[in-house]
C-alpha cells in the first residue's frame, strides 16, 4: 500500500500575535512543524512526507531546516489561497494512482503514532478514516432569536486530523469547485455523496494557535 501523508501549513499566526507564523515557532528546541513531520517518519519512514507551505515560506524554511540540521525527507509544495486549494495542491503533487492518503495540519505535532497508524489501516478498509474526540463540556445549541438549548452531548465528536483517505476517491473529491461549507477535509469526501469512517483520536492532539497553545505544548513536551 503506497502512504502519503500532507501536511497543510499555511497559518500566519495572526492570533499568535507573533511576527513569524505559529507553524515556524519553536517547542522544545526546534519549530513545531519538524516535530509534526518527526511523528509521521517515525511511524514509518517509508510513508511519503509531502510539505503545503506558502511559497513565500519557502526560502525561510530551507533555513529552518539548514539551522535545526533537520533532515527527514519531503517534499515542498507550494499552498494556495485557502486551506482547500494547499491540499488539492498537495494531492496534486501525488503521482501514485493509488494508495492512501493522510491530510494532517502541520500545527498538531502532538498526535498519536498510533492514531496515524489506525488512519491508514481504516482508511484502506473503509475508504476514509477521520480522528475525532468526544466532548467532556455540556453544549448548548443557539438560535438567531438569542435562544438557546441544551443537547445531548454523546451525539457530537471534536474533529481532529489526521484525516486520512483512499487517494482515487479524495482527488475525485477535491476536483470540484470549492464551497463555502467544505470546513475540512471530511466535508469535501462528503460532498460527494460518501460518509466518512471515524476513528478514535488523542486527546493531547491540539491546534496550537494561541499563546496558551504555546505554554501547553511546552507541558506536553515535558511530560513525554
Amino acid at each position: 500500500m503506497n502512504k502519503s501523508a500532507i501536511i497543510v501549513a499555511g497559518g500566519k499566526g495572526t492570533r499568535m500575535g507573533s511576527p513569524i507564523p505559529k507553524q515556524y515557532l519553536e517547542i522544545g528546541g526546534k519549530p513545531v512543524l519538524m516535530h509534526t513531520l518527526e511523528v509521521f517518519y517515525q511511524l514509518d519512514a517509508q510513508i511519503r512526507l509531502i510539505l503545503v507551505i506558502p511559497e513565500v515560506d519557502m526560502d525561510f524554511w530551507i533555513e529552518l531546516c539548514d539551522k535545526f540540521d533537520f533532515e527527514i525527507p519531503h517534499q515542498l509544495v507550494a499552498g494556495g489561497p485557502s486551506r482547500f486549494q494547499s491540499v488539492k495542491n498537495g494531492l496534486n503533487a501525488i503521482a501514485d494512482t493509488q494508495g492512501v492518503v493522510a491530510i494532517h495540519d502541520g500545527v498538531r505535532p502532538f498526535v498519536s503514532p498510533s492514531v496515524i497508524a489506525e488512519s491508514f489501516r481504516m482508511a484502506s478498509q473503509y475508504g476514509s478514516a477521520i480522528a475525532v474526540v468526544p466532548l467532556k463540556d455540556s453544549i448548548r445549541k443557539l438560535t438567531d432569536e438569542g435562544k438557546s438549548f441544551y443537547q445531548e452531548r454523546q451525539y457530537f465528536r471534536l474533529v481532529q486530523t489526521p484525516q486520512t483517505f483512499d487517494l482515487v476517491r479524495i482527488k475525485k473529491a477535491f476536483d470540484v469547485t470549492e464551497l463555502h461549507h467544505f470546513t475540512d477535509d471530511a466535508t469535501v469526501f462528503e460532498h460527494q455523496g460518501w460518509q466518512v469512517h471515524l476513528i478514535a483520536g488523542n486527546a493531547e492532539n491540539i491546534k496550537i494557535t494561541s499563546p496558551e497553545d504555546m505554554d501547553y505544548a511546552q507541558f506536553l513536551l515535558l511530560k513525554s
